[in-house]
């Protein structure tokens, strides 16, 4: 199957979530909120992420929950950074909203204003490509066509590859949270993507507490029912990681 086959599918809204499981759910885990193009954040979180792995001296896994492009100055960066796992053990990557907007674009390029308005030229902009007559509204399948000619081999694999959730013992990861009153395992793609309010006003227990992003907030907010850990890394220069450890939690910011 052609990769833009794969991102059609995988950005439809009817096709439902795979759960997907640790295989060894008691070691620590380090779970990276939006990213959004801050290259500059993501090499001191992961600094800082590697000396506390070193600390601790035990088995880590890391996980990041999308949102790795758009609005920020390096997008590209953050690609090449994340595909070559920097981090001190196995590590996954979940896929977030901006990334299913790029998807879209690359299949069909009319999405391109929309797009555009949620951070998309600065992605652009980062792979080389001009964006002025895009602001004007204009030569949107052009744009595509650089686009898909500028992404590297390496670079689609892993936009392919991204997964929509992850079971952590009593954790579930994914980038925007989950509808109330469905099971995890049939969440469909569309809300763990786009969900807020439905989510967010919720004090339901949804079966596993959800570890999320999506919903920009000031400061990590911990709920009994979920953790919220994008702190708007591209305006604040705050970009957040939580550190699961058993029934511990804790924050490391930049």
């Amino acid at each position: 199957m052609h990769t833009l086959d794969i991102f059609a599918a995988r950005s439809s809204p009817t096709c439902y979530n795979l759960v997907v499981k640790t295989s060894n759910e008691n070691k620590r885990c380090y779970v990276i909120g939006d990213i959004h193009g801050r290259l500059d954040l993501l090499d001191q979180l992961i600094g800082m992420i590697n000396r506390d792995a070193k600390e601790h001296g035990t088995d880590c896994l890391t996980v990041t929950i999308g949102d790795y492009i758009d609005r920020g100055p390096n997008s590209r960066g953050v690609l090449d950074c994340l595909l070559s796992n920097p981090f001190p053990g196995p590590y996954i990557a979940l896929k977030g909203n901006h990334e299913a907007l790029l998807e879209t674009f690359l299949i069909d390029p009319v999405s391109g204003p929309r797009w555009r308005n949620l951070g998309g030229l600065e992605t652009l902009h980062s792979f080389g490509i001009p964006v002025g007559s895009l602001m004007k509204g204009q030569n949107y399948e052009q744009a595509a066509e650089r686009l898909r000619a500028s992404l590297s081999a390496e670079q689609l694999k892993f936009l392919a590859s991204l997964r929509t959730s992850l079971s952590f013992g009593q954790y579930f990861l994914c980038h925007a949270g989950v509808r109330p009153g469905v099971s995890l395992e049939r969440q469909s793609a569309d809300d763990l993507l786009w969900i807020r309010d439905e989510f967010l006003d919720s004090t339901a227990d949804f079966g596993k507490i959800v570890v999320h992003g999506h919903t920009p907030v000031v400061k990590p907010t911990s709920l009994p029912n979920r953790i919220n850990i994008d702190t708007g890394a591209f305006a604040t220069g705050r970009l957040t990681c939580v550190v699961l450890d058993g029934e511990r939690r804790q924050f490391i910011s930049t």
